[in-house]
Protein backbone atom coordinates (compact mmCIF):
# COMPACT_ATOMS: atom_id res chain seq x y z
CA UNK A 1 0.00 0.00 0.00
CA UNK A 2 1.17 3.49 -0.82
CA UNK A 3 0.00 7.04 -1.34
CA UNK A 4 0.80 9.50 -4.13
CA UNK A 5 1.34 13.23 -3.67
CA UNK A 6 0.21 14.99 -6.83
CA UNK A 7 2.33 17.56 -8.65
CA UNK A 8 1.02 21.09 -7.93
CA UNK A 9 -0.07 21.88 -11.50
CA UNK A 10 -3.37 23.33 -10.16
CA UNK A 11 -4.16 25.05 -6.82
CA UNK A 12 -6.18 22.02 -5.64
CA UNK A 13 -3.52 19.47 -6.55
CA UNK A 14 -0.88 21.34 -4.55
CA UNK A 15 -2.08 19.65 -1.34
CA UNK A 16 -3.83 16.54 -2.69
CA UNK A 17 -2.64 13.13 -1.51
CA UNK A 18 -4.36 10.16 -3.19
CA UNK A 19 -4.22 6.40 -2.69
CA UNK A 20 -1.70 4.55 -4.84
CA UNK A 21 -4.12 1.58 -5.18
CA UNK A 22 -1.13 -0.70 -5.79
CA UNK A 23 -2.76 -3.43 -3.65
CA UNK A 24 -5.74 -3.70 -6.03
CA UNK A 25 -5.75 -6.36 -8.74
CA UNK A 26 -8.85 -5.44 -10.78
CA UNK A 27 -11.25 -2.55 -11.38
CA UNK A 28 -14.19 -4.74 -12.48
CA UNK A 29 -16.51 -5.85 -9.64
CA UNK A 30 -18.26 -9.24 -9.60
CA UNK A 31 -21.70 -8.55 -11.15
CA UNK A 32 -23.52 -11.25 -9.18
CA UNK A 33 -22.53 -9.56 -5.88
CA UNK A 34 -23.70 -6.03 -6.79
CA UNK A 35 -26.92 -4.43 -5.57
CA UNK A 36 -28.47 -1.03 -6.36
CA UNK A 37 -27.97 1.73 -3.81
CA UNK A 38 -30.59 4.46 -3.62
CA UNK A 39 -29.71 7.92 -2.30
CA UNK A 40 -31.98 9.77 0.12
CA UNK A 41 -30.36 13.22 0.06
CA UNK A 42 -30.97 13.24 3.84
CA UNK A 43 -34.78 13.17 3.35
CA UNK A 44 -37.26 10.83 5.02
CA UNK A 45 -40.30 9.12 3.41
CA UNK A 46 -42.23 12.42 3.55
CA UNK A 47 -39.52 14.37 1.74
CA UNK A 48 -38.53 16.28 4.89
CA UNK A 49 -34.82 16.87 5.47
CA UNK A 50 -33.88 14.89 8.61
CA UNK A 51 -30.09 14.77 8.09
CA UNK A 52 -28.22 17.88 6.99
CA UNK A 53 -25.21 18.16 4.67
CA UNK A 54 -26.16 15.11 2.55
CA UNK A 55 -26.81 15.20 -1.20
CA UNK A 56 -25.28 14.77 -4.63
CA UNK A 57 -22.25 12.55 -4.94
CA UNK A 58 -21.17 9.93 -7.43
CA UNK A 59 -23.53 7.07 -8.20
CA UNK A 60 -22.57 3.85 -6.39
CA UNK A 61 -23.55 0.21 -6.40
CA UNK A 62 -23.47 -1.73 -3.16
CA UNK A 63 -21.09 -4.70 -2.86
CA UNK A 64 -22.73 -7.52 -0.87
CA UNK A 65 -20.16 -8.33 1.82
CA UNK A 66 -20.06 -11.59 3.79
CA UNK A 67 -19.63 -10.34 7.37
CA UNK A 68 -20.80 -13.66 8.88
CA UNK A 69 -18.08 -15.90 7.36
CA UNK A 70 -20.45 -18.82 8.04
CA UNK A 71 -19.35 -21.19 5.25
CA UNK A 72 -17.50 -23.53 7.59
CA UNK A 73 -15.22 -26.37 6.51
CA UNK A 74 -15.02 -25.18 2.89
CA UNK A 75 -11.76 -23.69 1.62
CA UNK A 76 -11.83 -20.54 -0.53
CA UNK A 77 -9.30 -19.01 -2.89
CA UNK A 78 -8.74 -15.25 -3.09
CA UNK A 79 -9.51 -14.24 -6.68
CA UNK A 80 -8.98 -10.46 -6.46
CA UNK A 81 -8.48 -7.48 -4.15
CA UNK A 82 -10.92 -4.69 -5.09
CA UNK A 83 -11.94 -1.13 -4.25
CA UNK A 84 -15.28 -0.61 -2.52
CA UNK A 85 -16.84 2.89 -2.73
CA UNK A 86 -19.01 2.14 0.32
CA UNK A 87 -16.17 1.65 2.85
CA UNK A 88 -12.61 2.76 3.54
CA UNK A 89 -11.19 -0.79 3.53
CA UNK A 90 -10.47 -2.85 0.42
CA UNK A 91 -12.50 -6.01 -0.21
CA UNK A 92 -11.48 -9.44 -1.47
CA UNK A 93 -13.42 -11.65 -3.89
CA UNK A 94 -13.13 -15.26 -2.76
CA UNK A 95 -14.32 -18.40 -4.56
CA UNK A 96 -15.12 -21.53 -2.55
CA UNK A 97 -14.33 -25.03 -3.80
CA UNK A 98 -18.06 -25.58 -4.51
CA UNK A 99 -18.03 -22.61 -6.92
CA UNK A 100 -19.77 -20.00 -4.73
CA UNK A 101 -18.28 -16.49 -4.78
CA UNK A 102 -18.40 -14.00 -1.91
CA UNK A 103 -16.90 -10.64 -0.99
CA UNK A 104 -15.12 -10.29 2.37
CA UNK A 105 -13.35 -7.36 4.02
CA UNK A 106 -9.70 -7.83 3.01
CA UNK A 107 -7.02 -8.08 5.69
CA UNK A 108 -3.63 -6.48 5.13
CA UNK A 109 -1.27 -8.94 3.42
CA UNK A 110 -4.02 -10.96 1.73
CA UNK A 111 -2.79 -12.03 -1.72
CA UNK A 112 -4.46 -13.37 -4.87
CA UNK A 113 -4.27 -17.16 -4.95
CA UNK A 114 -4.13 -17.44 -1.16
CA UNK A 115 -6.37 -20.06 0.46
CA UNK A 116 -8.58 -19.00 3.41
CA UNK A 117 -11.23 -20.72 5.50
CA UNK A 118 -13.37 -20.24 8.60
CA UNK A 119 -14.71 -22.27 11.50
CA UNK A 120 -13.25 -24.76 13.98
CA UNK A 121 -9.79 -26.27 13.58
CA UNK A 122 -8.60 -23.52 11.21
CA UNK A 123 -5.01 -22.25 11.44
CA UNK A 124 -4.75 -18.70 12.90
CA UNK A 125 -3.38 -17.18 9.68
CA UNK A 126 -4.17 -13.85 7.99
CA UNK A 127 -7.63 -13.84 6.42
CA UNK A 128 -8.97 -16.89 8.28
CA UNK A 129 -12.00 -16.51 10.57
CA UNK A 130 -11.96 -18.37 13.90
CA UNK A 131 -13.91 -18.47 17.13
CA UNK A 132 -12.36 -16.35 19.88
CA UNK A 133 -12.03 -19.57 21.91
CA UNK A 134 -9.51 -20.91 19.36
CA UNK A 135 -7.40 -17.81 18.65
CA UNK A 136 -4.03 -17.63 20.47
CA UNK A 137 -3.84 -14.91 23.15
CA UNK A 138 -2.15 -11.69 22.00
CA UNK A 139 -3.25 -12.16 18.37
CA UNK A 140 -4.20 -9.09 16.32
CA UNK A 141 -7.77 -9.55 15.06
CA UNK A 142 -10.42 -7.62 13.10
CA UNK A 143 -14.02 -7.99 11.83
CA UNK A 144 -15.25 -9.16 15.25
CA UNK A 145 -18.77 -10.29 16.10
CA UNK A 146 -20.49 -9.04 19.27
CA UNK A 147 -23.44 -11.45 18.97
CA UNK A 148 -22.65 -15.01 17.75
CA UNK A 149 -23.86 -15.56 14.19
CA UNK A 150 -24.98 -11.97 13.63
CA UNK A 151 -21.88 -10.92 11.68
CA UNK A 152 -18.85 -8.69 12.22
CA UNK A 153 -19.49 -5.23 13.67
CA UNK A 154 -16.16 -4.26 15.32
CA UNK A 155 -12.88 -3.21 13.57
CA UNK A 156 -14.08 -3.20 9.96
CA UNK A 157 -12.68 0.10 8.65
CA UNK A 158 -9.30 0.67 6.97
CA UNK A 159 -6.31 -0.11 9.19
CA UNK A 160 -8.49 -1.07 12.18
CA UNK A 161 -7.57 -3.91 14.53
CA UNK A 162 -8.19 -5.22 18.03
CA UNK A 163 -6.16 -7.52 20.27
CA UNK A 164 -7.25 -10.65 22.09
CA UNK A 165 -5.97 -10.17 25.65
CA UNK A 166 -7.37 -13.01 27.78
CA UNK A 167 -10.04 -15.69 28.18
CA UNK A 168 -12.08 -16.59 31.23
CA UNK A 169 -14.98 -19.04 31.04
CA UNK A 170 -17.40 -18.13 28.27
CA UNK A 171 -15.92 -14.62 27.77
CA UNK A 172 -12.79 -13.34 26.05
CA UNK A 173 -11.23 -9.97 26.86
CA UNK A 174 -10.61 -7.86 23.75
CA UNK A 175 -8.82 -4.50 23.54
CA UNK A 176 -10.89 -2.50 21.03
CA UNK A 177 -9.56 -0.04 18.40
CA UNK A 178 -10.82 2.84 20.60
CA UNK A 179 -8.67 1.66 23.51
CA UNK A 180 -11.68 0.29 25.38
CA UNK A 181 -11.27 -3.17 26.95
CA UNK A 182 -14.41 -5.27 26.93
CA UNK A 183 -15.65 -8.85 27.25
CA UNK A 184 -16.92 -10.69 24.19
CA UNK A 185 -18.40 -14.20 24.07
CA UNK A 186 -15.82 -16.80 22.98
CA UNK A 187 -18.39 -18.21 20.51
CA UNK A 188 -18.05 -15.05 18.39
CA UNK A 189 -16.03 -15.15 15.17
CA UNK A 190 -13.13 -12.86 14.34
CA UNK A 191 -10.74 -12.61 11.38
CA UNK A 192 -6.98 -12.77 11.85
CA UNK A 193 -4.95 -9.70 10.90
CA UNK A 194 -5.27 -5.93 10.42
CA UNK A 195 -7.87 -4.53 8.01
CA UNK A 196 -6.36 -3.48 4.67
CA UNK A 197 -5.69 0.05 3.33
CA UNK A 198 -4.08 1.43 6.51
CA UNK A 199 -2.77 4.38 4.45
CA UNK A 200 -6.34 5.71 4.21
CA UNK A 201 -5.63 8.07 7.14
CA UNK A 202 -2.87 9.79 5.13
CA UNK A 203 -5.15 10.92 2.29
CA UNK A 204 -5.79 14.65 1.77
CA UNK A 205 -8.81 15.75 -0.27
CA UNK A 206 -7.13 18.97 -1.46
CA UNK A 207 -10.34 20.66 -2.59
CA UNK A 208 -13.98 21.11 -1.61
CA UNK A 209 -15.24 19.38 -4.77
CA UNK A 210 -13.89 16.07 -3.58
CA UNK A 211 -16.31 16.16 -0.63
CA UNK A 212 -19.14 16.79 -3.08
CA UNK A 213 -18.15 13.64 -5.01
CA UNK A 214 -18.58 11.74 -1.74
CA UNK A 215 -22.09 13.17 -1.25
CA UNK A 216 -21.20 15.71 1.44
CA UNK A 217 -22.75 19.17 1.12
CA UNK A 218 -21.30 22.36 2.62
CA UNK A 219 -21.63 22.91 6.36
CA UNK A 220 -22.21 26.31 7.95
CA UNK A 221 -20.12 27.11 11.03
CA UNK A 222 -22.36 27.43 14.13
CA UNK A 223 -20.67 30.69 15.25
CA UNK A 224 -21.73 32.28 11.94
CA UNK A 225 -25.43 31.57 12.67
CA UNK A 226 -28.05 33.58 14.54
CA UNK A 227 -29.14 32.64 18.11
CA UNK A 228 -32.42 31.25 16.75
CA UNK A 229 -30.51 28.74 14.62
CA UNK A 230 -27.85 27.44 17.02
CA UNK A 231 -26.79 27.76 20.69
CA UNK A 232 -23.38 29.04 19.55
CA UNK A 233 -24.83 31.68 17.23
CA UNK A 234 -25.28 35.41 17.70
CA UNK A 235 -23.26 37.95 19.68
CA UNK A 236 -21.80 41.34 18.81
CA UNK A 237 -19.03 41.34 16.22
CA UNK A 238 -16.97 38.21 15.82
CA UNK A 239 -18.02 36.44 19.00
CA UNK A 240 -16.33 33.07 19.61
CA UNK A 241 -19.59 31.29 20.36
CA UNK A 242 -19.30 30.16 23.98
CA UNK A 243 -19.13 26.52 25.05
CA UNK A 244 -18.96 24.10 22.08
CA UNK A 245 -22.19 22.18 21.75
CA UNK A 246 -24.45 20.63 19.14
CA UNK A 247 -27.48 22.23 17.51
CA UNK A 248 -29.78 20.69 20.13
CA UNK A 249 -27.60 21.79 23.07
CA UNK A 250 -25.59 18.63 23.83
CA UNK A 251 -22.02 19.62 24.87
CA UNK A 252 -19.18 18.54 22.58
CA UNK A 253 -15.49 17.80 23.24
CA UNK A 254 -15.50 15.26 26.03
CA UNK A 255 -19.09 15.11 27.31
CA UNK A 256 -20.10 11.46 27.79
CA UNK A 257 -23.46 10.62 26.22
CA UNK A 258 -23.49 6.86 26.89
CA UNK A 259 -26.42 5.76 29.10
CA UNK A 260 -25.44 4.80 32.65
CA UNK A 261 -28.13 2.09 32.63
CA UNK A 262 -27.19 0.51 29.28
CA UNK A 263 -27.34 -3.28 29.53
CA UNK A 264 -23.95 -3.85 27.89
CA UNK A 265 -22.10 -1.66 30.45
CA UNK A 266 -21.35 -4.77 32.49
CA UNK A 267 -19.17 -6.14 29.65
CA UNK A 268 -16.88 -3.08 29.58
CA UNK A 269 -13.81 -3.58 31.77
CA UNK A 270 -12.05 -0.31 30.97
CA UNK A 271 -13.52 2.69 29.15
CA UNK A 272 -11.69 4.38 26.30
CA UNK A 273 -9.48 7.31 27.24
CA UNK A 274 -11.01 10.81 27.14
Amino acid sequence: MSVRKLKPITPAQRFTVVNGFDALTTDRPEKSLLAPKKRTGGRNNKGKMTARHIGGGHKKRYRIIDFKRNKFGVEAEVKSIEYDPNRSAFIALVEYTDGEKRYIVAQSGLKVGQKISSGEGVAPEVGNALYLSQIPLGTIISCIELVPGRGAVIARSAGAFAQLMARDGKFATVKMPSGETRMVLVTCLAAIGVVSNSDHQLLVAGKAGRSRWLGRRPRTRPVAMNPVDHPMGGGEGRASGGHPRSRNGIPAKGYRTRSKTKSSNKFIIERRKK
